[in-house]
């Protein structure tokens, strides 16, 4: 057995203990252990489905002191513990996320996040209303024409001003969300994105869904791809699993 790191992930909810044991392995070696705390029920179930699935094993697992969970892995497999091999079979995730709606934005990134945190490729396609998620919290002032300035104030401006899909209730239904959220410590959407753009994931705001709507690329975020459905249909030929939000 090799190094044995300690991670602490109490607090934090899902995709989030899953993502600091990626982050762990990437520095350690064939042979290292990580030993993990978290608080995140989900946890044991999610941490051998990902060990499974990367190559990894699971030492131990169970349940820890005061409410916490705990998992001892092995970079690596040993010789008498298979390993799940998609040999040339494609294994790529791909997105579409169309509704600008503030749960089902956060359903799309935790997902992202979790694929990524597999090594997974993942590509989110974000058209028509789902643009609204890759605004910026203060974009430049634009000239625009008439029916594009219209847009630009009908429209969510940014992902701090989404929606809910049910109990908006005028405003008050993600203000509650919210409050929520912060309590639990979960991560808000704008935390989401940067953490899956760090973590690799490609996201393409589609080109012609910002022509229609008004929407220019000085008022998206940085780090994603301007380009057309043939971009997605590309990535979507890689994949095994196509959702669409």
């Amino acid at each position: 057995m090799g190094n044995v790191i300690s991670l602490n992930a109490c607090g934090l909810q899902c995709p989030g203990p899953v993502m600091e044991v990626y982050k762990a392995m990437q520095t350690m070696k064939e042979g290292d252990v990580v030993e993990i705390t978290a608080s995140d029920p989900g946890f044991p179930n999610d941490i051998l489905s990902w060990a499974g699935r990367t190559g990894n094993s699971v030492i131990a697992s169970g349940k820890g002191e005061k409410g916490t969970f705990y998992a001892r892995l092995m970079k690596g497999a040993p010789a008498s513990q298979p390993v799940s091999r998609t040999g040339s079979l494609p294994n790529d995730k791909t997105i579409v996320v169309f509704s600008s709606d503030m749960d089902k934005a956060m359903a799309s990134l935790i997902i992202a996040n979790g694929a990524a945190a597999m090594g997974r490729k993942v590509t989110m396609f974000y058209t028509f209303w789902g643009l609204n998620i890759l605004k910026r919290p203060h974009p430049p002032a634009l000239k625009k024409d008439f029916m594009s300035a219209m847009f630009g104030l009908m429209l969510p401006k940014g992902p701090a001003h989404l929606g809910l899909s049910r109990m908006n209730m005028l405003g008050m239904g993600p203000f509650m969300m919210k409050k929520i959220m912060k309590k639990k410590n979960v991560s808000t959407i704008d935390m989401l994105l940067k953490s899956a753009l760090s973590n690799g994931v490609r996201m393409i705001a589609c080109t012609m869904s910002m022509d229609v709507m008004g929407i220019a690329k000085e008022e998206l975020i940085d780090g994603i791809e301007y380009s057309g459905v043939a971009s997605y249909l590309g990535a979507a030929e890689e994949a095994d699993v196509n959702l669409f939000v």
